[in-house]
């Protein structure tokens, strides 16, 4: 079976400054903080390079992400933002759908225009 981060509240899916430390440290990379220019959240992460580290990059079945989520429950939810974890079968060819930020998660068909 997979596992499957989605939010499901109107909003996006976003981790806390928490979830995204532990995340870091179960996936073995160094993440430097500083304070955020944004009103958004009050830190920003960056990785070695200087480049700017966002949660919306990590792969939503991304193992090291589903142990952070279950690890911290409500606390990993960042900013508008209330996380779940969705178990799909191994064989589904799977994409997220969303709403204004409300997620699911959709099997992948063919469409043609």
């Amino acid at each position: 079976m997979t596992q499957i981060a989605i939010n499901t509240c109107f909003g996006g899916f976003n981790l806390s400054p928490e979830a995204i430390r532990l995340y870091a440290s179960l996936k073995g990379i160094t993440l430097i903080e500083k304070e955020s220019v944004s009103h958004f959240h009050e830190t920003d992460f960056y990785d070695a390079d200087d480049q700017f580290f966002s949660a919306y990059n990590i792969p939503r079945d991304d193992p090291h992400l589903i142990s952070a989520i279950k690890m911290l429950g409500d606390d990993a939810n960042g900013p508008c933002s209330k996380l779940k974890i969705v178990t799909i079968p191994d064989d589904v060819d799977w994409e997220i759908e969303e709403y204004d930020g409300n997620e699911h998660i959709a099997e992948r068909h063919r469409t043609w225009s």
